[in-house]
């Protein structure tokens, strides 16, 4: 024991953390079989879990999900451009976890779903807007619409009707683009196919085939015993033996000859397109057709093709009047974060503004976050002597 909680000065008692809600959505895994579900109109049905066992959905997902949950939300006043206090939910909309973990499930579901939900978790006593979310998985949510499918009725959670407004109603994101999981499940699905065939031929690292006896029949259990022999032997040789009365021929085609590594590039650059990432993030870029371009122009480009459907969609939804004041607006601060150039481009495009007379020294050290000179405000941790 230390000595300050010895003495009484510090308390002896460590409370946990708010338990963190599991993000992990488990629906139906374990039921989807290769090949096993379609649609009604033939289409193959991909669920989530399935989805992401592809390397090419999964890597398009974790860049586009990861990156727009690593830039920070900032509250804007639309007449005048002036960046406001950030209410503390635009900081951490879920008191239990981190706001870069609600963001990016988020953006998960638009990306694979076409839809995303928040439930209100607490209010503002002064107007009612809410004050608190959290994130709900989309096998959690169950809509009920009216007689036509036009209008929705009510939404459910876990099977239980939720409030229309207030604690315990939920938001809903609407995607700019439809939902992956929709569009792709013939790409997804094909590249799954691919895989498992890959999978099968280095599971039985030799050609299909049987073995013919030219002489007299053998019993059952001697050919028992000859398959497994000859299957051990293969697995620790190349090399086999068979006597004159033996043959052994190839059926079907060798693993070269059946393309599966043109096929998986083919469909990684399929998925790509189907996810709106550039094939050269994936390694799936088939000509090799790259030009030279800076990073800042690169991430520009990532942001307009790629993310921009996603952040919008999250910005225009969260700057509605039933989640933010009249006036204001909700941004992504991607020119100070993702898109903030380096250092040096920086300090040039301040010093021709210094010049210009466009703005003084004091707002030039504001830009650059830097404490302008003669301040004399005491730090607000400051300790009274």
């Amino acid at each position: 024991m230390g000595l300050l909680q010895t003495i009484g000065l510090r308390k002896k008692d460590v409370e946990a953390q708010l338990s963190p809600p599991i993000m992990q959505q488990t629906y139906g895994a374990g039921v989807y079989t290769f090949g096993g579900l379609y649609n009604t109109n033939g289409i193959p049905f991909i669920d989530r879990n399935l989805a992401l066992q592809c390397p090419a959905v999964s890597r398009c997902r974790n860049l586009i999900c990861g990156v727009i949950a690593s830039i920070d939300l900032e509250l804007i006043q639309k007449s005048t451009g002036r960046k406001l206090q950030t209410p503390v939910w635009l900081d951490q909309p879920d008191i239990r976890q981190p706001r870069s973990v609600t963001i990016s499930y988020t953006v998960d579901s638009l990306l694979l779903y076409g839809v995303a939900y928040w439930r209100v978790t607490s209010l503002f006593e002064d107007d009612g807007r809410p004050s608190g979310f959290e994130w709900v998985a989309n096998t959690r949510v169950t809509v009920t619409t009216d007689q036509y499918g036009d209008e929705v009725d009510y939404y459910s959670i876990n099977g239980q009707r939720v409030p229309d407004s207030g604690v315990g109603s939920l938001i809903t994101f609407q995607s700019l683009l439809p939902g992956v999981l929709e569009t792709g499940g013939r790409t997804i699905q094909a590249a799954l196919d691919i895989q498992k065939a890959a999978s099968v031929a280095a599971a039985t690292p030799m050609a299909t085939g049987f073995i013919k006896n030219s002489g007299a029949d053998l019993p059952e259990a001697q050919i028992s015993g000859l398959l497994a022999a000859w299957k051990a032997a293969r697995n620790s040789r190349s090399t086999a033996y068979l006597t004159s009365t033996l043959d052994y021929q190839t059926v079907g085609y060798s693993p070269k000859e059946m393309m599966y590594n043109e096929a998986s590039q083919y469909l990684a650059t399929e998925i790509a397109r189907l996810m709106n990432v550039p094939a050269y993030y994936i390694s799936a870029d088939m000509n090799n057709s790259m030009t030279y371009q800076n990073i800042i122009d690169g991430r520009k480009e990532f942001v307009a093709y790629s993310l921009q459907p996603f952040i919008s969609a999250i910005e225009n939804r969260l700057s509605m009047d039933d989640v933010t004041r009249r006036g204001n607006q909700v941004r992504f601060a991607l020119d100070e974060t993702f898109l903030r150039a380096d250092t040096l481009a920086r300090l040039e495009a301040i010093e021709k503004m210094l010049n210009l007379g466009l703005i003084d020294l004091e707002q030039a050290q504001s830009m650059e976050e830097l404490s302008p000179t003669g301040l004399t405000e005491r730090p607000t941790n400051a300790i009274n002597v």
